[in-house]
């Protein structure tokens, strides 16, 4: 894939989304339903490699560079990435005493649902490649469990079901 593609098709999804895991289904419909130049596993390993590290959440997106085109792939990601930062500062002007406007907040909120829901529809094909049997199916609960009813950090519970799974390799 050319590399101005794919800085093209990685800043559409980190503008889209203001970065974070919010432009995870736009990157899986280009990158692994479009132009099939990344699978389901690899998308999950980027995403898996981006939350471990420290950074932003959206740091996933030098990983899916670097599946797609190797180093090059990766700094045109990184050049995605940081982009939409450059883009606040003139939006915060625009914006303004807009933000408290009662239009304003209703389509902030439209978006944030929206973005739930275009959310959850990448991560259900994603979760399908990685859940295979009643071990990974106990991971998904308790770590569900941790995040929603606890205040536990998700690098925690990461690092948790990543070292639950390699005993359970070893054994």
């Amino acid at each position: 894939m050319n590399i101005f593609l794919l800085y093209l098709l990685l800043l559409k999804a980190t503008l889209t989304s203001f970065s974070g895991l919010a432009s995870l289904p736009v990157v899986r419909h280009d990158f692994v339903e479009r132009y099939r130049v990344l699978t389901d596993r690899q998308l999950t390993t980027a995403v898996a490699a981006g939350r471990l590290g420290p950074g932003p959440m959206g740091l996933y997106v030098v990983s899916v560079g670097y599946f797609v085109a190797g180093v090059p792939g990766a700094c045109a990601g990184w050049l995605a990435m940081i982009t939409p930062a450059f883009l606040v500062i003139p939006m915060l002007r625009f914006i303004g005493k807009r933000a408290e406007h009662r239009r304003a907040k209703s389509v902030t909120r439209a978006v944030l649902v929206a973005g739930g829901g275009l959310l959850l529809s990448a991560s259900v094909p994603l979760a399908q490649d990685a859940i295979h049997g009643p071990l990974s199916i106990g991971i998904v609960a308790l770590s569900f469990a941790l995040i929603a009813f606890t205040r536990v950090d998700t690098f925690w519970v990461m690092l948790g079901a990543a070292i639950i799974g390699l005993l359970a390799f070893q054994f």
